[in-house]
């Protein structure tokens, strides 16, 4: 026969094997209740988040789980085992004195019982309870001792795994962000609103289907498009980018759909379009919603119909490529005053990626100014190592108009000018805004009052409750207004 030591040792390599945090407990609740010869068991644990409270995590030959938890809620043997971080050994439960008043006790007619504290570093994370409504004395002091070693072991083996999925969990976050990295280079942040958008550009990567970019200027448009792309089915066709707004409306046309020879004073040749151009690969439409009224019809017949006509052609000719257009305009409003085709709309927003202003992601700022002081640093062959604690308060103050197509031009300009090692807000030469730039005439109180929120926002780096202190309402008033302007936002049109 096997002495207990040994018994131990081959315990201990069998749980220490097990990775998986409930099948591990399932394993030690049965190992206990079989050297033990126990009816009955149980192992809680204690709340990581709430240290007073404990939870049922595995259970044994109760009538029901519920049974069990309720046993363990009420009981006094875990709340004296969690008090005292000692084991307890029962020979006769009902005739017990430390447990006459233990209703779950007399209820149950529970005979002998014994529980024993999971340990970790001197604290209690944990305990093991057995019991027996059929014979008294069925547990006695060497029992107890084993069973308390035991625990020791068991406690040990829960907490490893603890640790192995906290970080097998942060290794999976590391392994994303890297390969969010790779995936996305150049592209900064780690806000819970930019990694929607980095959401939304990794589901829509290997479709064809037309994307349609929202954002202020500055935000980024063109770089999620060329993302969308070099990492989509189409990376190795081109990528041909074309400014709806910059190009006169004259040659708007002809730049598109490209031209035959003698089609107007001028055309001395053939000359392909960018829609030509751009087979195989993707088409990106910068400001679409300054497209003229006379080709936005056009468009929608190259969306229906994947088909274009050079000017001064007859002959019809096919295109295979994708299209994501990006704006800074509320489309939706341009439709409704009849500026913008809502059927065109409709083809272009097969899928909305909405990129937030810099100042609705402030948490990125932070991120942003490494990269583009290091970027700056190459470009320019300086060394500056870091930006100053005022410089970056200073930051934070800042309404970033310009998104963050601003804050790279200043970050570039301070690291060429400085004379130092670290930028400092001197280096940064940003003005202050005054409130009548800020709050101009004219604005509605709706207006001035989420201007002044926004300004009030900005100077907190983001935090509400600071924000609600400053202004003199309560947080749950602040929260209320920015949950109703947000939602504003994705009202639909008939809503309105």
């Amino acid at each position: 026969m096997k002495d207990n030591f040994t018994v131990l040792y081959e315990i201990a390599q069998k749980i220490n094997s097990i990775l998986d945090r409930q099948n591990l407990l399932d394993k030690v609740l049965e190992i206990a209740m079989a050297h033990l010869d126990a009816e009955r068991g149980y192992i809680v644990l204690r709340d990581e988040l709430a240290g007073d409270k404990f939870s049922v995590v595995v259970v044994k030959n109760f009538a029901a789980e519920r049974e069990a938890a309720e046993s363990a809620a009420s009981s006094s043997v875990i709340r004296k085992v969690f008090a005292s971080g000692e084991p307890v050994l029962t020979f006769d439960a009902l005739t017990d004195e430390r447990f006459e008043a233990s209703r779950s006790i007399m209820a149950q007619k529970i005979q002998s019982i014994i529980c024993v504290p999971l340990m970790v570093h001197e604290k209690t994370t944990g305990a093991i309870y057995l019991d027996s409504t059929k014979s008294r004395g069925k547990f006695n002091a060497e029992t107890m001792k084993f069973l308390a070693v035991f625990g020791n072991l068991a406690a040990v083996a829960v907490e490893n795994v603890r640790r192995y999925e906290n970080l097998k969990r942060e290794n999976d976050r590391l392994k994303s962000e890297v390969q969010s990295v790779k995936m996305f280079p150049g592209i900064i942040g780690r806000s819970k609103a930019w990694k929607s958008a980095l959401d939304l550009v990794q589901r829509v990567m290997d479709t064809d289907v037309s994307v349609l970019v929202t954002g202020e200027s500055g935000t980024g448009k063109e770089l999620i498009a060329r993302a969308i792309h070099n990492q989509g089915a189409r990376a190795g066709g081109p990528f041909i980018a074309i400014n709806c707004s910059a190009i006169p409306e004259a040659l708007l046309e002809s730049e598109l759909f490209g031209y035959k020879k003698g089609a107007f004073t001028g055309a001395a040749y053939d000359k392909k379009g960018l829609m030509e151009y751009a087979e195989n690969g993707t088409l990106f439409l910068d400001e679409v919603g300054d497209l003229p009224g006379s080709l936005q019809a056009k468009l929608l017949r190259v969306l229906q119909d994947k088909e274009i006509r050079r000017l001064g052609d007859s002959e019809v000719k096919h295109v295979d490529m994708r299209v994501i257009s990006a704006t800074n305009k509320d489309l939706r409003e341009e439709t409704k005053a009849g500026r913008f085709r809502e059927d065109l709309y409709f083809r272009l927003n097969i899928v909305e990626i909405h990129l937030p202003p810099l100042r609705e992601r402030l948490e990125d700022l932070s991120a942003l100014t490494d990269y583009f002081m290091k970027k700056a640093n190459e470009t320019h062959g300086r060394n500056v190592k870091r930006i100053s604690p005022p410089a970056t308060a200073r930051l934070l103050r800042h309404p970033w108009h310009g998104n963050v197509r601003e804050l790279q031009n200043v970050i570039e300009r301070a690291v060429v000018l400085t004379r130092g090692e670290e930028l400092t807000e001197e280096d940064l030469r940003l003005r202050e805004y005054s409130e009548e730039e800020l709050f101009q005439t004219g604005s509605t109180l709706e207006e001035f009052e989420r201007k002044l929120v926004e300004r009030t926002l900005v100077e907190t780096g983001g935090n509400r409750t600071r924000t609600a202190e400053k202004l003199g309402v309560s947080l749950r008033w602040l929260q209320y207004r920015l949950k109703e302007w947000n939602a504003q936002k994705d009202e639909p049109d008939d809503a309105r």
